[in-house]
């Protein structure tokens, strides 16, 4: 019977800590994680599309849009929240431009600026939900604004843990450097396919 040869656990690619390893397994195996960030990305997108040609279709349908009875939309508190999530991408920009010049410091600092605005935009979404005065089964345009608003406010839930994740991982010393930050640029992309998402659902909810 045939032995399978076995795995030497320091030949693996999740052992790859010097940077002289993981130069050299990139080189042996070309880098497409980054491919793979955007068509994953590019597959969220299509969810999104997806529901916001629904919505679009419910509203080229309906007599009134939003349907009588709907109270007026509060734009203050959104409208806060837009800006903050938008000024958020400048701000986790600025973690990527630090990281470039090896400093780790300065990249886990503007992260963690970052987390806070991402958390601020979460709260003052959930505060709205408890303030509105309707309701997920009152109409059609209530069903549509809780689902779109929801699952956007899941992907940055979701961005929120990725950037904790990069800065607890950036504890080890030269876990992140110049030549090592794939971590930090997949998630600031992430972080900004969010912002544009908001960006649209914000026009079609409370803008149009």
């Amino acid at each position: 019977m045939q032995q399978i040869p076995a795995i030497d656990p320091a030949k693996t690619a999740l052992n790859y800590h010097n940077p002289e390893q993981v130069e050299a397994h990139t080189e042996e195996h070309p880098d497409h994680r980054m491919l793979g960030i955007v068509v994953f990305l590019g597959s969220e997108g299509m969810i999104f599309m997806g529901m916001f040609a629904a919505y679009l279709i419910y509203r080229a349908m309906a007599p009134m849009w939003p349907p009588e009875g709907t109270p007026a939309r509060e734009l203050l508190l959104p409208g806060i929240n837009t800006l903050i999530l938008i000024s958020s991408s400048f701000v986790i920009h600025n973690a990527d431009t630090a990281i470039k010049k090896n400093d780790s410091v300065g990249m886990r600092n503007w992260l963690l600026v970052t987390i806070a605005m991402g958390v601020v935009f979460l709260c003052g979404q959930v505060y709205e939900y408890t303030h509105l005065e309707f309701g997920l089964t009152t109409n059609l345009y209530a069903s549509c604004f809780y689902v779109l608003t929801a699952f956007h406010g899941l992907h940055v839930t979701f961005g929120v843990v990725l950037m904790a994740g990069v800065v607890w991982r950036s504890r080890v010393e030269g876990h992140y450097s110049s030549e090592h930050h794939f971590g930090i640029e997949a998630t600031e992309l992430y972080w900004h396919f969010v912002d544009v998402v908001w960006i649209v659902l914000f026009l079609l909810l409370y803008v149009l």
